[in-house]
């Protein structure tokens, strides 16, 4: 019988290849460029499992793309809205992703924008490395404390619950969140964290907010300028989701005015392209959407997009079918 063809839209960790070679007739990107819409089109009609990525965007046109032989698109990453849903379903494509594996990862990139928005590291070693520091006095880059600030968190999922955990553990930081459902009160005492119905409510009360819901259209410039203008001037906002959920236009002007402390961001509204407003303010941090970006987590994901994959070359059920 012959084995499924596997195409990989990007290059994935080596010995999760070396394993999906073993396992299907694999094709990899081999120098990791992003494909063209018409390499997509290409690969979703020669291979019958279509590993993706979140820098592949799987419209309703790509994915009606004529004697297409795609069945299972196996995304590498947690979220798949860069997946056209109702084409998908239409098309009779199943889609998987790769949950639980990123979260401490994630959790620690949204521990380090707090750090580096309230202590101006940014700005610091932009500094340095241009030639420009002329050495150490008394007022120069002061920033905040982070110790035993309010951190906002936005989606207490698994990330939401581990950036609280490093929060309030390691900082002793006063945590509240808004989510779609309640702690249990034993975690909530755990945490010292305080549930807020009314995400308005919350903002008010922030110097750090920190989003980790997924994209949805509920969830699309949820951060827009009425709500960045609830926030203190003193707060800083913090995003390693997804880019849409904060409007960039809005939080670059009211970052650019003064109304906002700074922000901390690893997703954008159009990676790869960022914002020129936001490139061009000091008060910021950009990143270049380094969340999941340890090799033991990328290794993880690997793994679990591939375990979706096996799953699906032996007809059992998927393992992390979303769609």
């Amino acid at each position: 019988m012959a084995k499924l063809r596997v195409v990989l839209t990007r290059r994935w960790p080596q010995p999760v290849e070396n394993r999906l070679a073993e396992l299907c007739d694999l094709s990899i990107n081999a120098d990791d460029h992003p494909l063209s819409r018409a390499e997509l089109a290409q690969a979703l009609r020669e291979c019958d499992v279509l590993g993706a990525t979140v820098t592949d965007r799987l419209d309703a046109h790509l994915l009606g793309t004529a004697d297409r032989r795609t069945r299972l698109i196996a995304n590498f990453g947690v979220g798949f809205n860069h997946v056209d849903k109702a084409a998908a379903q239409a098309a009779d494509i199943v889609v998987t992703n790769t949950p639980g594996v990123l979260t401490d990862a994630t959790a620690d990139i949204a521990m380090t924008l707090i750090l580096m928005c309230a202590r101006r590291t940014g700005e610091g070693e932009r500094l340095l490395r241009a030639g420009r520091w002329p050495g150490w006095s008394p007022t120069s880059l002061l920033g905040t404390q982070v110790t035993g600030k309010t951190l906002g968190i936005i989606g207490m999922g698994r990330i939401g619950v581990a950036t609280a955990r490093r929060a309030h553990f390691g900082f002793g930081m006063k945590i509240l969140y808004h989510g779609r459902q309640q702690l249990s009160m034993l975690d909530e005492t755990v945490f010292g964290a305080n549930w807020h119905a009314d995400l308005d409510t919350m903002l008010t009360q922030c110097d750090f907010v920190s989003l980790h819901c997924p994209s949805t259209p509920q969830t699309h410039h949820l951060l827009d300028t009425r709500r960045l203008a609830l926030l203190p001037e003193r707060a800083f906002v913090i995003n390693t989701a997804r880019g849409d959920v904060i409007d960039e236009e809005a939080l670059a002007a009211v970052l650019a005015a003064g109304s906002l402390a700074g922000a901390g961001l690893d997703v954008y509204e159009a990676e790869p392209i960022v914002n020129p407003a936001l490139l061009s303010l000091e008060n910021v941090v950009l990143l270049p959407h380094q969340g999941s970006g340890s090799r033991e987590t990328r290794e993880a994901m690997g793994h679990c997009a591939a375990d979706n994959i096996e799953a699906y070359v032996q007809g059992k059920a998927l393992p992390n079918q979303v769609i």
